[in-house]
């Protein structure tokens, strides 16, 4: 029953919210169009429900062939292949709001894994993989909650003179496959909403810690996810 009713809640509130922010959508694809490269939307093909690809949409935010220049799928604050405006679109997390499209469309949702390219997905144990994308995969989830500055945290990672793929691939995957497997086993409309208010909560204050009192029953942590200094605590 759960995953239809939420399939109707997605369908209804994504078109609500396309019109409801039409006035704003559509001022930032002109000024994508007149600044940057030029282009739009970014699509990209991701995996998707039962691990299905599906092309996903996205503000565009950087330059086009971004993953074969220096510094691949590895985004750093200040990453000098983000676009003029690409740098308010990603620290507000509007670069997403296309994925709208993808919701109504029924390869999205609201909440869930994020949909990851397959180089990322590889990086997942084989227990994750059959299981993380048993739901559909969401603009939001507990793992886009937790980890919502990374950029910020791989721009630390890499001053400490730690390889940031190396640091992803060996310390931030496994984690974020543990936090998308206790979804599937925690989702609810309770759960959802609640990830729904810390998204919003963390956009206006990255880098708190909210979500483990929310869900007090989130992973431990690695002593590597626990590195802070005085502005940032990282997760």
């Amino acid at each position: 029953m759960y995953p239809f009713v939420k399939r109707f809640f997605d369908f209804v509130f994504a078109f609500a919210v396309l019109l409801i922010l039409s006035p704003l959508l559509i001022p930032i694809m002109i000024g994508l169009r007149l600044t940057g490269e030029g282009y739009v939307f970014y699509f990209q093909e991701r995996i998707g429900f039962r691990n299905q690809m599906f092309s996903i949409w996205k503000f565009a935010t950087m330059l086009k062939d971004s993953p074969k220049m220096k510094g691949g799928i590895i985004t750093l604050k200040n990453d000098p292949r983000i676009t003029p405006m690409g740098g308010f679109l990603r620290t507000t997390k509007i670069n997403e709001l296309p994925q709208l499209i993808n919701v109504l469309g029924g390869e999205m949702s609201f909440v869930g894994p994020r949909p990851l390219m397959r180089l990322s997905f590889d990086q997942y144990s084989e227990e994750v993989q059959a299981v993380i994308y048993n739901v559909k995969p969401g603009i939001t989830g507990i793992g886009s909650v937790v980890f919502r500055d990374e950029e910020q945290i791989m721009t630390m990672v890499k001053d400490s003179g730690i390889d940031p793929w190396d640091f992803y691939r060996e310390t931030i995957y496994p984690y974020k496959g543990k936090l998308e497997v206790w979804y599937q086993k925690n989702q609810s409309f309770f759960t959802d909403l609640k990830i729904l208010f810390l998204t919003c909560w963390s956009i206006l204050f990255p880098g708190n810690e909210l979500a483990y009192r929310f869900f007090r029953d989130l992973p431990k942590r690695s002593m590597e996810l626990r590195i802070t200094n005085k502005n940032y605590s990282m997760f």
